[in-house]
């Protein structure tokens, strides 16, 4: 029996986020689990999306939008994996990253979260909080938490 089948890992394309998917691809290579990346993205104003699309051409014009950012550090997530031989599936979810994650490893029944533990240390994340700390206090799974900085 594979010590891990389904992992899922947060990524906002920062660079501690680059290395908890690349450790995670990692360990999706050697458990041979299947990878899910998540990537979350506050709603924005239908009124900003509509300004930002004015003057670029039609053609990339639909690339205009909160999801923009969420699915370049998608295909980055990707290509990541790709390069150690892991095919991943990508969610992009609205809303609280921790949150985000939390669903997705629910819904596609992760047996391993891994985030990166940026935003764990001094009294931030006492005050605001933190993805790792909330993921790692409320997940139905195993949680590793990768030194990334």
């Amino acid at each position: 029996m594979p010590l891990f089948t389904r992992i899922v890992v947060g990524t906002d394309g920062s660079d501690s986020a680059r290395e908890a998917v690349r450790q995670a691809a990692e360990i999706a290579r050697l458990t041979e689990a299947a990878l899910d990346v998540v990537s979350a993205f506050e709603p924005v104003p239908k009124r900003r999306v509509e300004a930002e699309r004015e003057g670029a051409p039609a053609d990339v014009q639909h690339e205009f939008g909160p999801r923009e950012d969420v699915n370049f550090a998608l295909d980055s997530a990707a290509s990541t994996a790709r390069d150690v031989g892991v095919e991943t599936t990508p969610h992009a979810m609205d809303g609280d990253p921790a949150d985000a994650i939390l669903q997705v490893a629910e819904q596609v029944g992760a047996d391993l979260i891994v985030v990166g533990n940026k935003g764990m240390t001094g009294a931030r994340r006492f005050l605001l909080g933190s993805v790792p700390n909330k993921v790692s206090h409320h997940a139905d799974c195993s949680v590793i938490i990768v030194r990334t900085t």
